[in-house]
């Protein structure tokens, strides 16, 4: 007897031993991923934890990081690299990680554990704003960009749609019934949601098979870093054309959706039908067969769309037989959810409703994802979600714009008194924003937030001066003052200068997400200016985002100055305001091109080079294309970028069209004749999205300090007048 304990505690010890080094393995493998260099210097040790943490001390010469697991490891990694190397990861895979030439030691030890035990990132609209063209090199980067920001719970819905075809195929559709049913490429986000079917559709098979294999190595990773992926289950969502193969199901129609023609209409087969079960079944063996499974599924059956009834009872049921479908599958599974359609549609889901909805499901069984919590926490109007666990979450952006937006103080506070008063339910933080052209560290900030050690605000401030410049300086440390003080103060909206939208006379208020003084944003970009070198991509990002918001304000300036010179008929004055408009907007373009990810031309190379035929390529730009310009729907512009390329070729096209046709008008003494100007525009946008000949990228001589400087003396008449207006926008 015990000779077999002995062996039983001996073959424990061994498994023990095999995954701490997995774990130390893995951790060393993401460091040698980051640099060479780091790996070297950095030694890693597993040491049990009931709670995720990291310990980081000296020894001969090494940076010790003894941690739980790799996922902890690699926060304890970050650390390191923040508060020692003053280095950004960037989430870019093409972005290098910039090191000191002399690696630091740690001095003094320092241990920082977990405040919550789980860190949620993503959103499916990300799939759409950023993702929908990134291959395994995109990934791996953004993967390891997760883990050292400790999440370990991620949205993972990439190839389901093969799934679903397979699954759409078996229950008797043909090949054009599913072609008509899914989206494109960069709309699969919001069909996901059921929101929209078909819409720049159809999926070539390539797109299906790339999408599977990518998961594989997607998920694979994932959970290397002790990461559990949330995998995609059925919500409803079918075909309309189902309801003809299968004339008895409770299937109906959901409300129309952004304005799309009811040919795009989605269709909900309700969960208490027999057939919901079987397609569950279908879905979920063959998805496990694939990607294996970590026993939690995202479900979204109404995001955004008024269900069939708003009964408490019905929305029980709904709940309870789609958790039920979950089970009699996987009995372990777990249900995560976004609560973003109780935001949406606060008013229609009362208390009652929302009790009815989550006692449909075992408490501890659903998890609910708090989305946008920087601006109304659903949990402190709605009972904490009757016992239900939820996420905390930060949305910080919409549609990918790229405003500098975020209310992140408020953000922080918000926070603090929800992990106080948010009750035992409060399980994570997360992030769900939609697009990644933005500042990285509103989601680092709030990801630190996760983990005790945090610095207070100012300290933390400074920390990212200190990071992005990659020395401690003065006039980068006065700029995130600023702009912490006064400018990353908002919600995010959908916000962009007013060069981003549609030209219309008397429009003056843009949709800039900042409501600081003309002088602040103007203070801020020329503190900014004062930096002695700019050799850190970080710091690259800083001068081109403040330096298009500034642009965007005296674009805006000439823009009133333009219309107030329309009745005149002077066409001196409307010359001058008018080529001025258009000279920023070239200037904006070269200010742009300093950084690769702020281009249409890198966002359309990587739709095309996602393809393998011309019919593939054509069909991923037009997606590509179409959804940051003209997207669908009443959504014109609702993901506008402020990138080189979409500036110079789109937004001033459309300008010159307004500018010369104002002018025309004015000049002949007659009204703007605003159908016809409207009808070339409009003309122009849908034919742009079909174009495939090359973006063009501005350039200049100068590097991008020598650039901006450049900029301030060009302007320097007009920023005065800009500051000495100080107005609020």
């Amino acid at each position: 007897m015990k000779a077999r304990i002995t062996i039983l505690i001996a073959a424990l010890l061994v498994a023990v031993s095999a995954v701490a080094a997995d774990n130390v393995a893995t951790a060393r493998a993401l460091a040698q991923r980051l640099s060479p260099r780091l790996a070297d210097k950095v030694e890693f040790v597993q040491k049990k934890s009931a709670v995720d943490q990291f310990a980081l001390s000296g020894r001969k010469g090494k940076v010790v990081i003894t941690a739980n697991n790799a996922n902890s490891m690699a926060m304890g990694l970050n650390h390191y690299l923040k508060n020692y190397c003053l280095t950004t990861v960037s989430w870019y895979a093409d972005i290098a990680v910039e090191l000191p030439d002399q690696l630091p030691d740690v001095k003094k030890s320092v241990t920082i554990k977990a405040r919550v035990p789980q860190r949620f990132f993503l959103n499916y609209c990300t799939y759409g704003y950023t993702l929908p063209f990134w291959k395994w090199h995109d990934w791996e980067r953004l993967i390891d960009w997760m883990a050292l920001n400790g999440i370990n719970l991620p949205l993972a819905i990439t190839g389901q749609d093969a799934i679903w075809a397979k699954v759409w195929k078996q229950m008797g559709l043909t090949q054009e019934d599913i072609d008509n049913y899914f989206t494109g490429p960069a709309y699969l986000a919001w069909h996901h949601m059921a929101n929209i079917d078909g819409w720049c559709g159809p999926l070539p098979q390539q797109w299906l098979d790339s999408q599977v294999e990518l998961q594989k190595q997607i998920v694979a990773r994932e959970r290397e870093l002790n990461m559990r992926p949330v995998l995609p289950a059925f919500a409803g969502h079918v075909p309309g054309k189902l309801k003809e193969l299968y004339p008895n199901a409770d299937i109906k129609q959901l409300s129309q959706w952004a304005n799309f023609n009811e040919r795009y209409r989605t269709s909900f087969l309700n969960s208490e039908d027999p057939l919901y079960a079987k397609i569950q079944r279908m879905y979920l063996e063959e998805q496990t067969k694939l990607f294996g499974t970590d026993h939690i599924y995202g479900i979204d059956p109404f995001n955004e769309m008024t269900p069939p009834s708003l009964e408490p009872e019905y929305l029980h049921n709904v709940t309870k037989h789609i958790y039920e479908s979950l089970t009699a599958v996987d009995p372990q599974a777990e249900w995560l959810q976004m609560a973003w359609f109780l935001y949406d549609m606060r008013d229609k889901y009362t208390p009652d409703r929302v009790k009815a909805m989550m006692d449909g499901v075992p408490e501890g069984k659903m998890t609910m994802l708090d989305y946008f919590c920087e601006a109304q926490e659903i949990w402190r109007i709605r009972d904490k979600f009757s016992g239900q666990p939820y996420v905390w979450c930060y949305l910080g952006n919409f549609g990918g714009s790229t405003a500098l937006q975020g209310n992140v103080r408020e953000a922080g506070e918000r926070l603090e008194a929800a992990l106080k008063e948010g009750g035992d339910n409060l399980t994570g933080i997360g992030s769900t924003l939609e697009g990644f052209d933005v500042q990285q560290f509103p989601f680092e900030y709030i990801f630190d937030k996760a983990w005790t050690g945090c610095p207070d605000d100012a300290t933390y401030m400074t920390q990212v001066a200190r990071r992005h410049a990659g020395y401690d300086s003065p006039e980068a440390r006065d700029a995130w003052k600023l702009m912490y003080d006064s400018i990353f103060v908002d919600a995010a909206g959908t916000y962009g200068p007013l060069y981003d939208f549609r030209p219309e006379k008397n429009h003056e208020d843009g949709r800039s997400g900042i409501s600081c003084l003309n002088a602040t944003m103007v203070k801020a970009w020329e503190t900014l200016l004062g930096v002695k070198k700019v050799d850190r991509d970080a710091l690259t990002l800083d001068m081109i985002m403040t330096g298009r918001e500034v642009l965007g304000l005296l674009f805006e300036q000439e823009k009133i100055a333009f219309d107030k010179a329309l009745p005149t008929k002077d066409g001196k004055t409307l010359a001058k305001h008018g080529r001025l408009m258009l000279d920023i907007l070239r200037d904006v373009d070269t200010l742009t091109a300093y950084q690769p990810y702020c281009t249409m031309q890198k966002w359309v190379e990587l739709a095309r080079d996602y393809g393998e035929t011309k019919a593939e390529k054509d069909l991923y730009e037009l997606n590509a294309r179409r959804i940051v310009t003209v997207w669908g729907g009443d959504l014109n512009e609702y993901s506008n970028r402020a990138w080189s390329g979409l500036i110079g070729q789109y937004y001033l096209t459309r300008w010159d069209i307004y500018i010369n046709k104002a002018m025309t008008y004015a000049m002949n003494g007659v009204e703007l004749h605003t159908k016809s100007m409207y009808d070339k525009m409009i003309g122009f946008e849908w034919d742009w999205g079909t174009w495939t000949t090359p973006i063009p990228l501005a350039k200049s001589d100068k590097n991008i300090l020598d650039f901006s400087h450049h900029l301030q003396q060009k302007y320097a008449q007009q920023l005065e007048e800009l500051k000495a207006k100080n107005l609020s926008y």
